[in-house]
């Protein structure tokens, strides 16, 4: 990518943040201060409030399993709205703006529907729209697909892909994703009151942050910012002052070793018994659950110690694909797999970059769910993450004994540095 022109900024607006009537004025108001600021303005918009849960309840009503192309025609409807009646209102602000389905602004897709992926970005009609001064407010969360020229959507959280799939195409300064927090948080703030805002993370913290469970930014936006080189700000819609950056870890301050807590309830286990110990057949199944769009996330397979030569594979989906990954085993048509699922399971991870050369910290973290009596039924590692999946009734419990424990709380910021990183405790070998 070229160097960035700073003159064009993509702003987001979430769904709380266009809510209502006064939360789309608000963000009218936002827009055009950015456009007489100087910047060539374009707002990707998510749909109202719980417009998109609506849409999904009236489906329901329906068709037990409704069909993915027209669900996809009919979750699509919910940005437009926000869109169009946000245009009405800046140019009653004075300025022109134009809203454009996601399709219009050459957002071009592959064909899976309700998790598509944008494979291309033709945004020739954004382009001309600034070049005539107008505000361009596109549809988030949606495109077409470049094979059946079919309206695609692209999963919950969609909308932040949008923005940022513009940002990289329009070479655009920054994209500002607004939300109803006001940055990213050492925790959840709803669990954890004295969560610390961080002021800056990385792209590589922030996308195992977004992997597990953090909301405040969807995973696939995250993954797109970090290979198009696109500065996300993660700000608050409701008030005014700087937010959280994702950057490049180059441009990180400084790195502690551990930056937060995550955590997620939205999962599901499943367990498959009467595996049979040859190769093959794990490629078998992980391959058909990714054909099927199954994101897995922790996998525990055991060494069979029986005569019959039969293992045991656990893993991880999100709620939402339980369903479907059970179909999918099923149609394996393997009669020796049984099949076993657990909806009543819960994941929390600790994420920081400087864990890399700080040895122990697993350590810790298990030492601190044992006093606590929280039992780990799984675990997951990468450089800068440890999960453990736990019983769903003790999230919110790990979350507040790690967080203590690794002084990630607004008091434990030095007084002389506001905004600088908390002294840590000594993490043993």
């Amino acid at each position: 990518m070229g160097e960035p022109k700073s003159d064009i900024v993509v702003m987001k607006f979430g769904g709380t943040s266009v809510a209502g009537a006064e939360q789309i004025k608000r963000a009218a108001g936002r827009i055009v201060a950015a456009r007489e600021a100087g910047n060539r303005v374009v707002a990707v918009l998510s749909a109202r409030g719980k417009t998109t849960d609506e849409l999904v309840s009236q489906a329901q009503e329906i068709s037990d399993r409704p069909d993915p192309r027209e669900m996809d025609m009919l979750l699509s409807t919910g940005e437009r709205i926000s869109c169009a009646l946000c245009a009405m209102a800046i140019h009653d602000m004075g300025h022109e703006a134009i809203s454009l389905t996601g399709s219009q602004a050459g957002i071009v897709t592959d064909s899976f529907h309700t998790k598509a992926r944008i494979v291309d970005v033709r945004a020739d009609r954004i382009k001309e729209a600034l070049v005539e001064d107008r505000i361009v407010l596109v549809a988030g969360f949606q495109g077409v697909s470049t094979d059946s020229r079919d309206v695609t959507t692209l999963g919950r959280g969609g909308s932040d892909t949008t923005a940022v799939a513009l940002a990289a195409a329009l070479q655009a300064g920054v994209c500002e994703i607004y939300t109803d927090v006001s940055g990213v948080f050492s925790a959840d703030p709803r669990l954890v009151p004295d969560a610390r805002k961080l002021p800056r993370v990385s792209f590589e913290e922030m996308l195992e942050m977004s992997a597990s469970g953090a909301g405040v930014l969807q995973l696939r936006s995250v993954e797109y910012a970090r290979n198009h080189g696109v500065r996300i700000h993660c700000r608050s819609s409701f008030e005014d002052g700087p937010g959280t950056l994702v950057v490049s870890e180059e441009e990180t301050m400084e790195q502690p070793f551990v930056t937060a807590i995550t955590h997620s309830k939205a999962e599901a286990r499943v367990t498959l018994t009467g595996v049979r110990d040859e190769p093959g057949v794990a490629g078998r199944i992980f391959s058909a659950l990714a054909d099927a769009n199954v994101n897995v996330d922790v996998i525990i397979q055991n060494e069979p110690v029986g005569g019959d030569q039969l293992a045991d594979l656990s893993f991880t989906v999100d709620r939402t694909d339980l369903q479907t990954a059970k179909d999918t085993i099923a149609a394996l048509g393997d009669v020796s797999l049984k099949v076993r699922a657990d909806e009543q399971i819960g994941k929390v991870s600790i994420i920081g970059a400087g864990m890399r050369s700080h040895p122990g910290v697993a350590a810790k973290v298990f030492e601190v769910l044992g006093n606590e009596r929280i039992n780990i039924e799984m675990i997951s590692t990468s450089p800068i993450k440890i999960s453990c999946v736990i019983a769903a009734e003790r999230v919110d419990d790990a979350v507040k004994s790690l967080h203590e424990t690794f002084e990630l709380g607004d008091e434990a910021v030095r007084p002389e540095d506001p905004t600088g990183p908390a002294q840590r405790p000594t993490v043993a070998n």
